[in-house]
């Protein structure tokens, strides 16, 4: 099985089957990413499809990446900014510093429906997030679900790293006041393997 290195230096070098193999393999995840900041499909898919179209036009300048999902993840998130802010302040002039508010909402909730002590866990899960910044959620996302070091979230999330350990602290020692004893043993008693 070939690694992110090598795989994203063929596309580089213009290998036929990277950037099939790179689009089935990250478009979707993308896709689901792209909703964290909007709901409009549309724009969700031109903002990839142009990113990819991009990528494919710029591929002999681009850097080198050990992580293709990181790399993307990065360029996409820069570009929807972008392109919602513009959509949005059309005639305004754009400050690339104001923040951006990530709408965390973890997808897997979803899956949890269905069974009674699943659809507990997923209210306790919605209850103690609100409980949060949505900064400390777009955090704990990277974190726990994107399972990213702390130099990657750095890097999405234009912070230093002192500051992002402290933030992954807080945001968890939040949780942790927030969550009844309860809600504790729901949550590890009927952990999903």
């Amino acid at each position: 099985m070939l690694n992110d290195s090598t795989i994203w230096n063929d596309f580089r070098g213009g290998k036929g089957y990277a950037l099939p193999y790179i689009y089935s393999r990250q478009v979707e995840h993308l896709y689901r990413y792209g909703r964290k900041f909007t709901n409009d499909e549309e724009l969700i898919k031109d903002t990839i499809q142009e990113m990819f179209y991009h990528l494919i036009r710029s591929r002999d300048t681009l850097g080198e990446t050990d992580n293709i999902r990181f790399y993307l993840m990065s360029a996409f998130k820069h570009r929807i900014i972008r392109r919602i802010q513009s959509e949005k302040h059309v005639g305004e002039s754009l400050n690339e510093n104001d923040p951006f508010e990530l709408k965390i909402e973890y997808s897997y909730e979803d899956e949890l429906i269905g069974k009674e002590t699943e659809r507990k866990k997923a209210e306790v899960i919605r209850k103690v997030l609100k409980a949060i910044s949505p900064r400390q959620r777009e955090i704990l996302y990277y974190r726990y679900s994107c399972d990213y070091s702390y130099e990657e979230i750095c890097k999405l999330m234009s912070m230093n790293y002192d500051s992002a350990r402290k933030m992954v602290f807080r945001a968890l020692k939040s949780l942790r006041e927030h969550l009844d004893p309860s809600d504790l043993i729901l949550l590890f008693l009927f952990k999903k393997n």
